[in-house]
């Protein structure tokens, strides 16, 4: 009996860590955007910069997500997570999914409007423009295709 009690204690004990440790490292990487968006303003970035900037974000809500994927698969979550913090996770993930949408659907737009007005200007870069569209001639683009998972 103390066997089954001091190993339970065990994987309790391993899974509380693991999340002591993923909250640090959370609350480390939050502090550093803020201290970084201090330090350099999006108004003085260059093109470079922003880039960067745009990646490495992606990059780490990519991470956020698919953690919180499996968060919401794991049974010691679905059998002891109450509904309303449930709620709370399905209405603010509604909510950056919405953002995201509309950031999306803004930006493709706008940039597609760019580059048609580049084009019948003939201004687009034609080293750039030639390769992608010798890239298109050779396979279907998968670039930002339709996905439905609802």
């Amino acid at each position: 009996m103390k066997q089954i009690v001091y190993l339970v204690s065990s994987l309790e004990n391993t899974f509380l860590n693991n999340l002591d440790e993923w909250i640090k490292m959370q609350k480390n990487l939050l502090a550093t955007l803020k201290d970084m968006e201090n330090k350099q303003p999006t108004s003085d970035m260059d093109r470079l910069d922003l880039v960067l900037a745009s990646r490495t974000a992606f990059q780490h809500m990519i991470r956020t997500l698919k953690a919180f994927d499996q968060w919401l698969q794991d049974p010691m979550v679905i059998r002891h997570m109450p509904e309303e913090m449930l709620q709370d996770v399905k209405n603010n993930s509604w909510k950056l999914l919405e953002q995201l949408l509309e950031l999306d659907i803004r930006h493709t737009s706008q940039f597609r409007e760019l580059i048609t007005k580049l084009g019948k200007d003939g201004k687009l870069d034609p080293l750039i423009w030639a390769r992608v569209v010798a890239e298109e001639n050779q396979q279907p683009q998968e670039r930002r295709s339709p996905l439905s998972t609802i």
